[in-house]
């Protein structure tokens, strides 16, 4: 089976105050915090044991799980299993990097969120380029706000050339023709991020190809269709995988319509959907 995982354990805990998000310094208990390294212990050992089927994984918790320890392992030990293409997460990278000496970097790769305010420009950057000095594998990216539009033009400049900056469209923001074209000279690519997609009754990967796991092990086609197609962990969800259309009216997050067979986003992003690395980085057309 050739396989895409969504995993989202019970972790919702953050080390930023981002006034656009819901789980900003958000602390979990210690009780928690065991019940998140379990369940996520408890998923690495299912990976480890599906040598026959080949894997791709994308951690996407709602709080930063590089500042813990138990996802830095689980990184550094799927990276180096024959079976799994990719692993990969979803981090604000304050977390130290040194980690990354012991992981097989052909497979891993990050998905980083530069929070301006959050963290000094200077230390961002610096671990980005750490990262690039290493050759990990990873995207940067922006919440496209009016005020982050300066910082994101720096960032784009200070970045080697090959290091994708990509920029998500604010939730609740719209944005004029002259605002979207301002986004597009630092990311070619914010048109499919400006509006929501229309998915309703069109096909979608997930349910099939790519699926949602959480804390318990009940998989679901994504992490926003609340149906569940059976247990990770009993094997109850593979009678459930097969082509499904998607029963909401829109999609308006990238890792969903990422996904949408009526998108040619598999095409832009090659061999780097889970990171959000597209297959020859995009131009700049200036701002």
């Amino acid at each position: 089976m050739d396989l895409t995982l969504l995993y989202r354990g019970p972790l919702a805990s953050c080390d930023y105050d981002c006034p656009y998000c819901p789980f900003a310094k958000r602390r979990d208990s210690p009780e928690t915090l065991r019940a998140d390294r379990a369940a996520l212990e408890r998923f690495t050992g299912w990976a480890e044991g599906q040598s026959g089927d080949r894997l791709r994984i994308l951690f996407t918790p709602w709080g930063e799980g590089l500042v813990r320890s138990w996802y830095r392992r689980a990184m550094v030990e799927l990276s180096r299993l024959q079976h799994v293409e990719r692993v990969a997460i979803q981090t604000n990278l304050s977390c130290r990097t040194s980690w990354l000496d012991d992981a097989d970097l052909g497979a891993l790769a990050l998905w980083c969120t530069y929070h301006p305010g959050q963290t000094p420009y200077d230390r961002f950057l610096g671990k980005a380029l750490d990262l690039a000095a290493r050759g990990v594998r990873f995207s940067v990216g922006v919440v496209g706000l009016p005020e982050h539009h300066a910082e994101a033009l720096r960032l784009r400049a200070a970045l080697p050339d090959h290091v994708y900056l990509w920029v998500n469209a604010a939730e609740g923001h719209t944005y004029t023709d002259a605002e979207a074209a301002a986004w597009t000279g630092v990311d070619p690519l914010f048109g499919y991020s400006r509006h929501p997609h229309r998915s309703a009754g069109l096909p979608c990967r997930t349910g099939e190809s790519v699926v949602s796991v959480d804390g318990e092990g009940t998989v679901r086609r994504c992490h926003f269709v609340r149906a569940e197609l059976g247990n990770l962990y009993d094997g109850s969800y593979r009678a459930a995988l097969r082509p499904r259309a998607c029963p909401l009216a829109l999609c308006d997050c990238h890792i969903g319509y990422v996904h949408l067979e009526s998108l040619p986003l598999y095409d832009v992003f090659a061999g780097g959907v889970l990171e959000r690395i597209p297959a020859g980085r995009p131009g700049t057309t200036g701002a």
